[in-house]
């Protein structure tokens, strides 16, 4: 292995005419796929549409975040498609999500729970999934490259202790949460040496520690070990099916993150589309357009996973639950990763009344725009205070975050209009998920004395709609194509017949038909390793996985 902190793209000059697979997109999906098919001896490309990252190029200021921020809308584009932070501005749905080599675990909160297993027997998924011990090994699989782990100091934090009062006032059951981050140095699976946490609760804008357990620090090194190439900040438009082989087609951006006209292709034996649920959705869709065959069921089932991320604000006690970076910008008390704990409402009987409540950390580089949020609805004088104190003082040191997660009905959908993305969910506000979500958070805040917000910027661009980081479907499982995208394989189906596309594959949260109750990382990764297991099965290869 190369090195700790090398790159692993290549230049665009490098790539070959052919190869065995394509894999489209490099986070949890993309990542298994890219480890498991070049271990299998297969050879293997990774083209991903943002940049890579290399520890501490994350950026840890207000005017670096700014300049990784893409916000794009049925109306509106600002800012680069290679920027690390992706915001779909929707009429009935905003949805944030990661983009660079790593995807989406670049940002997360990197909580990592296997959901309550009624989910998976819920009507939506395939009878198959919960056949056989491959979702099982899908699970341990994930759990050994991924290395969840709970921070033993997790309850000293003050965040961790102000949610555990909440929890003990609501009848909650308070938790520490197992996360894919690195509390003492070690040298991964992947052969990659990892130093230990530092507690700087930096971890949703990027771990410029290195400590935090990403797929560009796991699976993507792993499979460059064993001969893959990637290639970063190339968009894929389409894909076609010509001459018994896969056409992937895609442009490439400068390195001020424009794109360049010029189209460019590259063939394949397998493509394994893993874009993520609203990439992979979209790609799908446009080759629709371009004559590729598949379900009608194509972009529905589209759920936020019953998730909001809210405030409490201006609580009786301290919560410090502002991250510092790395290194310290502040001298406080250690804040801890981004969630340590988390509530749980469980519910025996009905699976979509329970509910999961985290404390999150908002890092540092957010941490001058926080008074800035805070303003509209009458908190002016407290936000005031804040701009002239600092966020590690006054009312904002004092005001929590909640990663709220649970159940919804998904019934997104995910189009096309004028080659701009589209989520139409009608009458997603009246969810009773979110009611559910209100009246606990209400009397969460109101436990340690605070106020619950919502949304501190619904005055402002995001207005009353909801918005997610944990999207899920639109490519969704189903028993054929009258039901799903794909089958419990991970196979297209193909839409004119009752076989699959032979080659085909998505592996990313857009085969996952339902909400799933937690953090979806864990489930996405686990069906994605499922998913190469019954592959390497059908082709008769050999896997080299403990």
């Amino acid at each position: 292995m190369p090195p700790p902190n090398t790159p692993l793209a290549l230049a665009h000059e490098e790539m070959k005419s052919h190869y065995d697979t394509v894999i489209i997109g490099s986070g949890y999906g993309g990542g298994v796929a890219s480890s498991r098919m070049s271990r299998a001896g297969q050879s293997v490309c990774v083209l991903e549409r943002g940049r890579e990252f290399l520890i501490g190029d994350f950026p840890d200021r207000l005017p670096e975040l700014k300049n990784e921020l893409y916000i794009h809308g049925k109306k509106h584009a600002v800012g680069s498609e290679t920027a690390l932070f992706d915001f779909c501005h929707g009429k009935d749905m905003h949805v944030l999500t990661g983009t660079g080599l790593g995807g989406g675990s670049l940002i997360n909160a990197a909580v990592a729970l296997r959901p309550d297993p009624r989910v998976f027997q819920k009507s939506q998924w395939p009878d198959e999934i919960c056949k056989g011990d491959e979702l099982d090994e899908g699970f341990r699989r994930a759990g050994q490259m991924l290395r969840p782990a709970i921070d033993e100091k997790a309850s000293n934090y003050i965040k961790y202790q102000a949610l555990e009062k909440g929890a003990k006032a609501t009848g909650g059951e308070m938790h520490p949460s197992p996360v894919t981050i690195s509390f003492e140095d070690q040298i991964n699976p992947a052969g990659v040496d990892q130093p230990a946490c530092t507690q700087c609760g930096d971890c949703c804008s990027g771990c410029n520690v290195g400590a935090k357990n990403t797929v560009d620090l796991t699976y993507l090194p792993d499979a460059v070990r064993f001969g893959a190439q990637i290639f970063t900040q190339t968009k894929v438009t389409h894909i076609e099916k010509k001459d018994g082989q896969w056409l992937v087609y895609f442009h490439s951006f400068d390195a001020k993150g424009r794109p360049l006209d010029e189209v460019h292709k590259v063939a394949a034996t397998n493509v394994v589309l893993s874009a993520g649920t609203l990439g992979s959705t979209a790609i799908l869709l446009r080759s629709r357009q371009q004559g590729l065959s598949v379900s009608e069921r194509l972009g529905e089932n589209f759920t936020a996973n019953g998730d909001i991320i809210a405030f409490n604000y201006d609580a009786d006690i301290p919560v410090n639950a502002i991250g510092v970076g790395h290194p310290a910008k502040v001298k406080v008390e250690p804040v801890g990763a981004s969630v340590s704990g988390h509530i749980a409402y469980s519910d025996e009987e009905v699976l979509e009344n329970q509910l999961m409540v985290e404390e999150g950390v908002m890092p540092s580089a957010l941490g001058p725009l926080m008074p800035v949020m805070f303003i509209p609805g009458g908190r002016l004088a407290g936000a005031l205070k804040s701009l002239l104190r600092g966020v590690y003082a006054g009312p904002l040191a004092r005001t929590q975050t909640y990663f709220a997660v649970s159940h919804d009905s998904g019934k997104g959908k995910i189009r096309l209009e004028k080659e701009k993305l589209v989520i139409d969910w009608p009458g997603v506000n009246d969810e009773p998920v979110y009611q559910r979500i209100d009246e606990m958070l209400t009397r969460l805040a109101g436990s340690i004395g605070g106020k619950y917000i919502k949304n501190p910027l619904a005055q402002s661009m995001m207005g009353n709609t909801q918005a997610t980081a944990h999207p899920l479907g639109g490519c969704v499982m189903g028993d054929d194509k009258s039901s799903g995208v794909v089958n419990h394989k991970c196979q297209v189906f193909d839409g004119e017949s009752e076989e699959v596309h032979e080659g085909l594959y998505i592996c990313d949260g857009s085969v996952v038909p339902s909400s799933l109750g937690a953090n979806p990382l864990m489930t996405i990764t686990a069906l994605a390793e499922r998913a190469m297991i019954l592959l390497a099965k059908d082709r008769g290869w050999q896997l080299d996985v403990d």
